[in-house]
């Protein structure tokens, strides 16, 4: 993994970046050979996508959020990054949808050469919320952290420039605080920027992270930030803690995903759950996939294609005999069980970052937070856990 998105201690003291000056942090990040990834509106959307400029920006652009609903608003403002997380996370850029694994053809003596596809390009990520830095590190622990890493990720994540943006205004679905993950930004970027409007002055407090950081920090338009700039900065993050209306337990959500694996509540939600499997595409940290080989009709070209997949697919538990999983019931149950309860077990942590992607996306406006306070309620006090395996 790139080096200089571990902490640093040795970085210089925060600075001020006029807004204006965004364009020649874009030349930096160019002039280093860096493809900048950013929020951009497309389709009704603010979504992430290769950005030219600084002026793709998402600039007064802001999203009302609600379980089921996502819409975008025009501000009173031109903030930049003045919006909540949208349909996309970091996870299309570094685990994207599809992928060619390989590809083949046939040669006039009858064998197939052919081998892996390169990765070329260095990305830049330009916009990271603390609960996608959370999440990010939540992949790389799953994708390269183990024995064998995923050479399709490694490849997308090797190299990153990490840029991050605190929340100053948190959206109605998101429940970082409650995680830990959010809305401060405390490590795992090389630059890191809140952005700050007041007194018709449009500016960032920005601090490096990394010797990377403090190197690019050093080639911009800035200068010194004072106490005043670092409270208010540090101020309205805080302040965007308080605010979040939703939260999550702090502790025991393992022991509780267990000791509900029989509760009745899973028939309420399946009685709502569509299976579409929405939450999991949107959410940052689910990593399932499956492969697809397909042939051109003479057979003399073949490619293997990994895409994602979702356990919410009736036939992602399928074995022969049948599928393991059939009921709506049994797959979202294994889903919210898995993401909070025995992810724990596989990798240490929670696979929820408290983003809220899933409450705003999904099309019954099903919403996590409340489905674990449901369970809470129902499960009978002093409940003992039965085997552990939350399946």
């Amino acid at each position: 993994m790139a080096s200089q998105t571990e902490p640093h201690t040795l970085t210089p003291a925060p600075a001020l970046l006029d807004a204006a000056a965004l364009p020649a942090l874009f030349g930096a990040l160019e002039a280093r050979g860096y493809t900048v990834m950013g929020p951009t509106v497309r389709d009704g959307a603010i979504v992430i996508a290769e950005l030219s400029s600084a002026a793709e920006l998402p600039y007064g652009w802001g999203v009302d959020t609600e379980a089921g609903r996502y819409r975008l608003r025009r501000r009173a403002d031109e903030a930049a990054f003045g919006h909540s997380a949208g349909p996309q996370s970091w996870k299309n850029v570094l685990h994207p949808a599809r992928a060619k694994l390989w590809s083949a053809d046939r040669t006039p003596d009858g064998s197939m050469v052919g081998g892996e596809p390169e990765h070329g390009r260095r990305f830049a990520l330009l916009g990271v919320r603390p609960c996608d830095l959370a999440a990010i590190a939540v992949l790389d622990r799953v994708l390269t952290g183990g024995r064998y890493a995923d050479p399709v990720y490694a490849g997308r994540r090797d190299g990153n420039l990490v840029i991050a943006v605190e929340c100053t205004e948190p959206g109605a679905v998101c429940f970082c605080a409650s995680m830990g993950t959010g809305p401060h930004a405390d490590a795992r970027f090389d630059l890191a920027m809140t952005e700050m409007l007041d007194g018709g002055q449009h500016r960032f407090l920005i601090r490096a992270g990394t010797p990377a950081g403090a190197e690019i920090l050093a080639e911009l338009p800035a200068r010194a930030a004072g106490d005043d700039d670092v409270a208010h900065a540090a101020g309205a993050v805080a302040g965007a803690a308080t605010r979040m209306t939703r939260s999550m337990p702090a502790d025991g959500l393992p022991e509780l995903l267990t000791a509900s694996r029989e509760s009745p509540h899973w028939d309420d939600v399946a009685s709502r759950c569509l299976t579409c499997g929405n939450c999991t595409m949107v959410c940052p940290t689910c990593f399932c996939t499956t492969t697809e080989d397909v042939t051109d009709l003479t057979g003399d070209h073949a490619e293997r294609w990994r895409r994602w997949d979702s356990c919410f697919d009736l036939d992602f538990t399928h074995l022969h005999g049948g599928n393991v999983r059939s009921s709506g019931q049994a797959r979202y149950r294994q889903w919210i069980t898995h993401k909070l309860g025995t992810w724990h077990d596989q990798f240490g942590s929670s696979g929820c970052v408290g983003c809220g992607r899933c409450i705003a996306w999904c099309p019954a406006g099903i919403d996590i937070t409340r489905e674990v306070a449901a369970l809470s309620a129902l499960r009978p006090a002093g409940d003992a856990a039965d085997d552990g395996t939350g399946r």
